[in-house]
């Protein structure tokens, strides 16, 4: 956060264990305020700021309410780039889960895939995230009130809460509506209800996210999105268990699991079929072994994963993160030290 006096920043504790902090940049000078921005939320997410919007006036506010393990955030800022990078993630402990509501404006340009360019361009009003993937978002002018969950109350739908990570809504969606309102009431009166009152609303908001989303991928809803949901967990537990094995692929687990083709396909669509899935679950496994095992050279973390070849794995490392595995493990191995 800047240091600078005259940067709004402003933490009172509300009764019964709910936190509140505010904090404006409309205190600093016009050429520091995107700067002081970068600063505030830069433990969570980082600020893309370009030459130009650095020259540009900019306005950003946010107030973060705390009750235990749920935090809800309101946040008011002009256009701007954020990322959040797997670099990133290596270093920190954020692994929250995040839905986005957008009462004013909305986001686009998201990209969350790790081994292909695949952006959702069309704006959405409400965007989940998983803190523990990557993702590169343009947020236009907007107001985003945002939920802070943990994973147990995104798995009552989801077997897997990371599949929800960059699935978004749009507002003519089923049961989006109904989010909004209930969001645009919470926000308005959040200063003056208790904390009891706060946790119950954000966990009521977030059960009707999760099933929105739910019903979006087809995982809610009925007997059949069930098996649906129940199939999706199977999955995942074989692959997960699998994934050092280099003759792992869709084939493979279509064998062994005796699964129908088209409902695998359905299942993971979202994640660009599940050889996708694979590769980037296996290269997201790689970057993290890549910083938490220095002295394990590049090609044994590439077979132990399952990769053919060490070429193989570094053109698909590659294409994800846009370097190579040992540039990626210095720079994350300086980000480290630089804290």
């Amino acid at each position: 956060m800047s240091s600078r006096v005259f940067t709004v920043d402003a933490s009172s504790p509300f009764e019964h264990g709910m936190n509140h902090n505010h904090f404006s940049v409309r205190g600093e000078p016009p050429h520091r305020r995107l700067l002081a921005w970068r600063d505030r939320v830069g433990h969570l997410i980082d600020v893309l700021p370009s030459r130009s919007g650095l020259e540009k006036p900019f306005q950003a506010s946010i107030d973060r309410y705390q009750v235990g393990e749920l935090v809800l955030t309101d946040c008011r800022s002009d256009l701007i780039m954020l990322e959040r990078s797997q670099a990133r993630i290596s270093t920190d402990r954020v692994r929250d889960f995040v839905f986005h509501v957008f009462l004013e404006g909305a986001v686009e340009n998201v990209s969350v895939r790790t081994s292909q360019r695949d952006t959702a361009t069309s704006p959405a009003s409400i965007l989940a995230l998983d803190m523990n993937q990557p993702v590169r978002m343009q947020r236009q002018a907007c107001r985003v009130i945002a939920f802070f969950v943990p994973g147990e109350l995104i798995q009552k739908v989801f077997p897997d809460p990371e599949a929800i990570h960059g699935r978004m809504l749009n507002a003519s969606m089923p049961l989006v509506p109904l989010i909004i309102e209930h969001v645009t009431t919470l926000s308005g009166s959040i200063a003056s209800m208790s904390a009891a009152e706060v946790d119950g609303a954000i966990r009521a908001a977030a059960e009707l996210l999760v099933a929105a989303f739910g019903r979006e991928a087809g995982l809610s809803g009925d007997t059949r999105a069930a098996a649906r949901a129940a199939m999706f967990g199977q999955v995942r537990q074989y692959v997960q268990a699998h994934l050092s094995e280099s003759d792992l692929s869709p084939e493979s687990v279509l064998n062994a699991l005796e699964l129908p083709r088209p409902t695998l396909y359905r299942l993971f669509q979202h994640e660009g079929g599940l050889g996708a899935y694979i590769r980037n679950l296996r290269l997201r496994r790689a970057a993290d072994e890549l910083i938490r095992y220095p002295h394990v050279t590049v090609i044994e973390i590439a077979y132990g994963l399952g990769f053919k070849s060490a070429s193989d794995f570094t053109r698909a490392f590659r294409r994800a993160y846009d370097m190579a595995p040992q540039d990626f493990r210095a720079l994350a191995s300086k980000r480290t030290q630089s804290r």
